[in-house]
């Protein structure tokens, strides 16, 4: 899964790197190391302006929460628990079909951050033992320091408290979608650990290299078979990562010391 990520780009080198063509700086976000569930986020879509004339998709850097809420939803309270989608099943989830082919989105990160458990807290897991695991914090991130393009889908949900005027009334929501984790051999490899994505969780986000990213977010494309083709695992050994410090675990804390490279796993981790 992803349930962490860091997304410190300024929106200006964002919208240069992604061709955006309209981004409004009332949407300006702070840099985040620590991006959590619920919290705002940049996207990168192509959809119409609203009220202008020409009717064309425009593509445009937008800030939406993170947390898919379904249209169909009575209430947004699932948000927090629907933060990814799955690709191997994305096409066809009553929460995620629609928006899969017809709002897709980009949601630009450094990296994520992802919690291994040792092999002997493994051990202890699966032997029912009550012990606590202790886990290691790693941040994942393309090993050539370029964006992390997360491929992402979007919804609107319409909160019927609210009269229709009121600036609460639209939520725009999104989701993150996962695949399954590179076992090949990671691009830099810490010194002491994983050697591949799989050793430190099953799942992963799916990459869009940049070859893909028009695709994706063209609007016109419906074809739930050839969308599938995007969300494919690019090539592997794209990516390097490698341990950081607990102090991730905790949401409050925020910087980009969250970043910073253990020359070795912390001894005594507790998440």
């Amino acid at each position: 899964m992803c349930g962490r990520y860091a997304a410190s780009r300024r929106p200006e080198d964002l919208t240069g790197l992604f061709q955006v063509e309209r981004w409004d700086p009332e949407e300006t976000l702070d840099p985040d190391w620590n991006v959590a569930p619920t919290k705002e986020v940049y996207a990168v879509l192509e959809r119409p302006v609203k009220d202008a004339a020409d009717r064309r998709p425009v593509r445009q850097l937008r800030t939406l929460k993170w947390g898919l809420v379904p249209s169909w939803a009575k209430t947004p309270e699932g948000a927090a628990r629907m933060i990814n989608a799955r690709a191997e099943t994305v096409h066809e989830k009553p929460s995620f079909r629609k928006a899969f082919l017809q709002r897709r989105c980009i949601l630009p990160a450094d990296g994520y951050y992802e919690w291994m458990t040792g092999a002997d807290e493994r051990q202890l897991e699966e032997a029912g033992k009550k012990k606590r695991p202790r886990k290691q914090p790693y941040f994942v991130t393309p090993a050539d320091g370029s964006v992390f393009a997360m491929a992402g889908l979007y919804e609107f949900w319409r909160d019927a408290t609210l009269p229709p005027d009121h600036p609460g009334a639209w939520w725009v929501t999104c989701s993150v979608i996962t695949t399954e984790a590179e076992t090949t051999p990671l691009a830099v490899a810490p010194a002491e650990g994983p050697s591949a994505l799989a050793d430190i969780h099953p799942r992963m986000p799916v990459m869009l290299t940049p070859d893909r990213w028009d695709a994706w977010l063209d609007p016109a494309r419906s074809d739930s078979e050839e969308l599938r083709a995007l969300v494919a695992p690019p090539e592997g050994g794209l990516m390097r990562a490698y341990p950081v410090a607990t102090a991730v675990s905790n949401v409050r804390n925020n910087g980009p010391e969250l970043q910073a490279e253990l020359a070795a796993p912390e001894e005594t981790t507790l998440f």
